[in-house]
């Protein structure tokens, strides 16, 4: 048998012997029935627990659009222009609108790399661009604390006082937040450091509902939304909705927190599966590019397939990680896990009010580690990457695959070709 597997640009086939029985996870087929040009005109012009955009406009003089940065694939392209010209229809002029790259702690995107982000030479021709800076003091304004989890909040100042705010991006699941999107592309996506920093620490991540397609008692979802209402204007987003072949198959807009629950309802029915079993060998990827160029985000596709592992058992992951590892912070934290071990790393997470920028990605890998053992497959970090990823290495993933089901004892496996983008449940595990 072979199967295709998110991998880089251009995939990675896995050719495995007939002997294995797999369980292929993947999304339902979802039926384009419309252009992504009319999924796009549909959204803006049925705006949920909003007024037309070009209303809002009326009598504004800015407005801020966020973007997600290069790690998510989103479909910027074909919504930036439709965006900006009904603001402008509104009499926004084009000196008043920016378009504001949702970073968190992420590097900068730059030149050729941000005009791929875009997909639109017309943006940068038109409006001003920019990045978000989580650490530039200056650039942030401070706004108070949440009430609930007692978050110090801050954002970037050029989304603060914009008459009009409006976040974009991906509705997919995310292994802490429950679902990416909405509320999340401004915290962290424009958050200050201390803030985005607050609420990864511990206290946050070894939370039990801060996981994968989860939003009710998600202690994030809820500081997430908690900043939001601490804006001023009218607060709007844009969701999408991709299918395995990244095709635009949903879009809603509207108020942030009603359209980003819409598309929520929406992903659920394609990307939380049902599973009769758990397995004792769990194959995954790290869902392709842009996700999978550094191992940072490589963690994410180690987390969510965890429902369906056995205790004991081997989750083997496949990631091209063409920009390496990720951050010199996440690094240091990889180095801190592998030299202390998994409690005693975590023993010292847990006196942090503040965590230190990354190492929640680290955090997150505990719980991999702490059900089974994970094996990766991923060329491009070269020798001694072991030594900073704290999981076990592969050279040839079949082979790796063949040794599990042998070690395990069990023929059955599970494959995951899309990675983090399907979260698999055991049947009769509820989400929220």
């Amino acid at each position: 048998m072979q199967i295709d597997l998110s991998f880089g640009h251009n995939g990675l086939k896995l050719t495995l012997p007939d002997s294995l029985a797999a369980t292929v996870i993947r999304k339902p087929t979802m039926p384009v029935t419309r252009s992504s040009a009319e999924i796009i005109d549909s959204a803006l012009a049925s705006p949920i627990g909003a007024e037309q955009l070009e209303s809002l406009a009326s009598g504004a003089a800015s407005a801020c659009i966020l973007i997600c940065d290069i790690t998510r694939p989103v479909p910027n392209g074909l919504f930036l222009r439709p965006l900006i010209e009904r603001l402008i229809a509104g009499g926004i002029p084009k000196s008043g609108i920016s378009v504001l790259v949702a970073t968190g702690l992420h590097r900068p995107n730059l030149d050729d790399e941000l005009e791929e982000l875009l997909g639109d030479p017309w943006v940068q021709q038109n409006v001003q661009v920019e990045n978000h800076f989580a650490r530039d003091e200056e650039s942030c304004v401070a706004l108070g604390a949440t009430s609930t989890h007692q978050v110090p909040v801050g954002l970037n100042r050029r989304l603060v006082e914009a008459d009009i705010k409006i976040a974009t991006g991906l509705v997919e699941p995310h292994f802490m937040a429950g679902y990416s999107g909405g509320r999340k592309v401004i915290a962290p996506g424009v958050a200050h450091h201390e803030t985005i920093r607050t609420f990864h620490n511990a206290r946050f991540m070894e939370n039990p509902l801060a996981t994968s397609c989860n939003l009710k008692g998600n202690p994030l979802h809820e500081t997430q939304l908690e900043i939001v209402r601490m804006l001023k204007g009218p607060v709007l987003a844009l969701n999408t909705v991709l299918d395995e072949h990244r095709n635009l198959v949903y879009a809603s807009f509207g108020e942030i927190i009603e359209s980003h629950l819409a598309a929520v309802d929406f992903a659920r029915a394609s990307c939380e599966v049902k599973v009769g079993r758990r397995f004792k060998t769990v194959v995954t990827s790290s869902a392709g590019y842009p996700l999978d160029k550094t191992y940072y985000q490589t963690v994410k596709g180690m987390v969510t397939p965890l429902d369906i592992l056995e205790p004991g058992g081997d989750l083997i992951i496949a990631s091209e990680c063409s920009e390496g590892f990720g951050s010199d912070e996440f690094c240091e934290a990889q180095r801190r896990l592998v030299a202390l071990g998994p409690q005693a790393f975590l023993e010292s997470l847990q006196q942090k009010a503040l965590a230190d920028v990354d190492e929640w990605q680290t955090e997150m890998q505990l719980k991999p580690m702490r059900l089974g053992s994970i094996k990766l497959y991923a060329p491009n970090l070269g020798h001694g990457a072991a030594e900073v990823t704290g999981v076990t290495m592969v050279n040839d993933l079949a082979a790796a695959v063949l040794a599990s089901a042998e070690a395990q004892g069990d023929q059955e496996i599970a494959i995951i070709p899309e990675g983090p983008y399907v979260v698999p449940f055991v049947e009769g595990a509820a989400s929220s």
